[in-house]
């Protein structure tokens, strides 16, 4: 078991100081905030423009020991918000460096538990993650989270591998059941825009205590 998880929270815009203000009275030391682009959860919604919105992501890196008192109190503090406000999940992490020290998981060998659902990371150059969410939904999967980012590539890359760089990106975030995994990964991979090398990467990881905020539905 790892020592510490990152727990992973996504809400609209400008709501994730209720967010932290209760992770940190649980104990948490504190956290990061991203700002991305939520995606329609069909897509004849996302073809009319509905159901885009703005979203915060919030990364906190917490002592395991301490996690699952910090989810409880993130849940009480967003119980009074709508119906899937947001929702939140935790990954493992196997080293952290923190004040120049670094922390590494000691029991490495030990048999990894099968997780029910995988988050989806999708690199690839801006403009395609909408398409790349249209695919992800034919195969099964709700929204998504895009997040603006940048490649490193350097200028003479273009001319050594041959290959057109650009360095404006979009990280797309699913988080799918696992059993949904395979297929959605196929469904991007059939994407013309991801035919040429270089023009985007895909990769999943397990995550753990996915719980959606806010109240329940009826």
């Amino acid at each position: 078991m790892s020592m510490f998880s990152l727990l992973v929270s996504i809400v609209p815009h400008d709501k994730d100081e209720k967010l932290t203000e209760a992770a940190v009275k649980a104990g948490c030391g504190g956290g990061t905030v991203l700002m991305g682009r939520g995606l329609a959860q069909s897509n004849i919604a996302a073809v009319f423009g509905l159901g885009e919105t703005t979203k915060d992501l919030i990364y906190m890196v917490v002592d395991e020991g301490q996690k699952e008192f910090i989810i409880d109190a993130i849940v009480k503090a967003t119980e009074s918000e709508k119906p899937r406000f947001g929702c939140l999940f935790s990954i493992d992490v196997n080293a952290m460096m923190k004040r120049g020290l670094v922390t590494q998981e000691k029991n490495k060998g030990e048999k990894q538990m099968e997780k029910s659902r995988e988050l989806i990371s999708v690199i690839l150059n801006k403009g395609y993650a909408d398409d790349a969410m249209a695919a992800a939904r034919t195969a099964g999967a709700g929204g998504g989270t895009v997040i603006n980012a940048r490649g490193t590539a350097r200028e003479d890359d273009e001319k050594f591998f041959g290959v057109h760089i650009v360095p404006e990106k979009e990280m797309l975030l699913i988080v799918v059941e696992s059993e949904k995994k395979a297929a959605v990964l196929d469904a991007i991979r059939e994407l013309k825009c991801l035919s040429e090398p270089g023009s985007g990467i895909a990769f999943c990881t397990g995550v753990d205590d996915f719980t959606l905020l806010g109240k329940k539905d009826e």
